[in-house]
């Protein structure tokens, strides 16, 4: 990891922050003192950022790449909660706010640049400045109930119908995501995804 004002291209990471869902608001003087403690840290596909259960926990911006929140159980099946890529974030917060182990963990899907810092200097910096802080935690609401509908979805929709829910909400991410990994995360077979993709199916829905 290299710090943020160390960095040899810090103009063109400076300029990624500033479009980032939680950041993009935040006033010149605050980004300079926020800027001191991001480190840019750069992962290989199927890195781990974050494991599951851990008690240290970072702040992470996304610069490029994907992303994925998973957890698993103890025979180590997983289930995807979400992914998220270029402009977005990973936290825990509420797991930093209740006093708890994180409960899931944060990967790589593909190769990823990622801007961090320790939750506890992040916690203290939105505390000094209120806007910010109403952003963040609401983006947390946000990504929370995102992953609620999202499991919600697996129950109440068939095959074809989760598809078209992720297509119609994360078209971006259809050609980025390997389809074992979005396979998983839509809990269907590889076979399954794949057989939608040759009837059809998929082309059909990206088209409208």
């Amino acid at each position: 990891m290299t710090l943020l004002i160390s960095h040899p291209q810090r103009e063109t990471i400076r300029g990624q922050l500033a479009r980032n869902i939680v950041l993009r608001t935040l006033k010149p003087r605050a980004f300079t003192d926020l800027e001191k403690s991001l480190s840019i840290a750069d992962f290989k596909k199927g890195d781990l950022l974050m494991g599951q259960g851990e008690h240290d926990m970072y702040q992470y911006f996304i610069l490029d790449g994907v992303l994925k929140r998973v957890v698993s159980n103890q025979e180590g099946k997983e289930m995807i909660l979400r992914f998220s890529a270029e402009d977005d974030m990973e936290t825990s917060y509420a797991a930093w706010r209740l006093r708890t182990p994180t409960p899931y963990a944060i990967r790589a899907v593909t190769k990823a640049r990622v801007a961090m810092l320790p939750m506890e200097i992040w916690v203290e910096f939105i505390e000094g400045h209120v806007a910010m802080k109403g952003d963040f935690e609401y983006e947390v609401m946000h990504l929370m109930s995102e992953v609620m509908a999202h499991t919600i979805t697996l129950h109440l929709l068939d095959a074809q119908g989760r598809v078209q829910r992720f297509l119609r909400k994360h078209p971006e991410l259809y050609e980025r995501v390997p389809m074992k990994e979005l396979a998983a995360h839509l809990n269907l077979s590889a076979e399954t995804l794949s057989r939608l993709k040759q009837k059809g199916k998929i082309q059909a829905i990206l088209a409208r």
